[in-house]
């Protein structure tokens, strides 16, 4: 997928998201955000952001900034800043891949089911890194392709296919972490059979 397919796959989604993901994803970015260890004070990013169903998970006192790349998903994102009255939240169109922010801009970030859904992952995560502070945490949710060889194979045949609906099924995270010197310090699932995982990771420069 390139940029415009993604635009234009989650323009699509945007009048509908709330209600097809987020009784899957709302629970998994609750406990992504729980282990972030956010205090009072800090200046967090949320790396598509999309529709916002994270902003009232926040805890209070702190600073949040997201970003996404589809205009109508952030205009969601907005109308839920304007409804809570989030005053600490600002919301910016912008690519993941080629963030206009300064190095160590954040103490911070979270990155929530965009992992495979950007074109150049590993470009992504390298912004991320760059953009927060060293030694912040950076949490990762998203589904990465099995270990095991057979549902690694299945995966990656089935991924064109996912892609025509806006995710890829084959992004390894070990490649990911390897790519990108990600030092991760836990990988967590909600229970065993979950595919998504929560990874928390500490930002080493």
């Amino acid at each position: 997928m390139n940029q415009q397919d993604v635009k234009k796959i989650y323009t699509k989604y945007s009048s509908v998201y709330d209600r097809v993901f987020s009784h899957f994803f709302f629970p998994r970015i609750r406990l992504g955000i729980d282990k972030s260890k956010i205090s009072k004070g800090d200046r967090v990013i949320e790396v598509g952001i999309g529709t916002g169903l994270s902003l009232p998970l926040y805890p209070p006192g702190c600073n949040i900034v997201g970003i996404d790349v589809t205009r109508k998903m952030l205009e969601k994102a907005k109308e839920k800043k304007q409804r809570h009255r989030l005053d600490h939240v600002d919301l910016f169109e912008m690519d993941a891949e080629n963030m206009t922010f300064c190095d160590n801009s954040f103490d911070h970030a979270l990155a929530a089911f965009v992992v495979t859904v950007v074109p150049n992952p590993e470009k992504m995560v390298s912004e991320i890194k760059r953009v927060t502070k060293k030694g912040g945490n950076i949490v990762i949710l998203n589904h990465f392709c099995s270990k095991n060889s057979f549902l690694s194979k299945v995966e990656q045949v089935f991924s064109p296919v996912c892609e025509k609906w806006g995710w890829r099924s084959d992004i390894s995270l070990d490649l990911l972490s390897n790519h990108c010197n990600l030092h991760i310090n836990k990988v967590i699932k909600k229970n065993k059979l979950d595919p998504w995982s929560i990874i928390i990771a500490t930002n080493r420069k």
